[in-house]
């Protein structure tokens, strides 16, 4: 059997409101893939903290990125995971547990836009009193890293052409 034209672990990253879930859902029917919303995996616990405007702690994360991690791990054909992996040492957590390579897409975008979306947003656990911490622990993928960064100011469709053209072009 070929190999996938593209990595098929594919890691949505960046702060609270940069889209990773419509992003990883229209991407997913792009490519008949499967997406899944990293935040169903964060405990209670993470969630009623977040609800409380309280910032998760290194300590918060450790088992929700294990969880992450482990869950690349499941047989897909092509799965894209929406996690903010916001500094290389949560990422370097997720590609030891998935044991395998896993492409981050780094969904980049200025802080006045995302305070804008998030305010827009209803329904979401995460209030925008966070956007703050989320930028102030923000770490982008270094060069060394397998990671894509797009700027996410543009419009859905065309942000998921331009990562899937970036997938094809990184085949693992």
């Amino acid at each position: 059997m070929a190999a996938n034209p593209i990595p098929s672990r594919i890691v949505l990253m960046g702060v609270a409101g940069c889209g990773k879930s419509a992003v990883g859902a229209a991407l997913a029917a792009r490519l008949g893939a499967t997406y899944l919303d990293g935040d169903y995996l964060h405990p209670p616990e993470n969630i009623a903290k977040m609800s409380r405007g309280e910032p998760l702690t290194d300590e918060d994360r450790w088992p929700w990125l294990t969880l992450v991690g482990q869950r690349l791990t499941e047989p897909d054909d092509i799965l894209i995971l929406g996690c903010s992996a916001l500094k290389r040492r949560y990422r370097d957590q997720i590609r030891d547990k998935a044991g395998a390579p896993v492409t981050f897409v780094h969904l980049s975008g200025t802080k006045h836009l995302i305070t804008a979306r998030m305010s827009a947003r209803a329904g979401h656990f995460m209030p925008p009193s966070l956007i703050d911490s989320q930028f102030a622990v923000l770490e982008p993928p270094a060069a060394d890293e397998k990671a894509i960064t797009v700027d996410i100011d543009k419009p859905l469709e065309a942000l998921v052409a331009a990562i899937a053209t970036k997938l094809e072009e990184t085949r693992t």
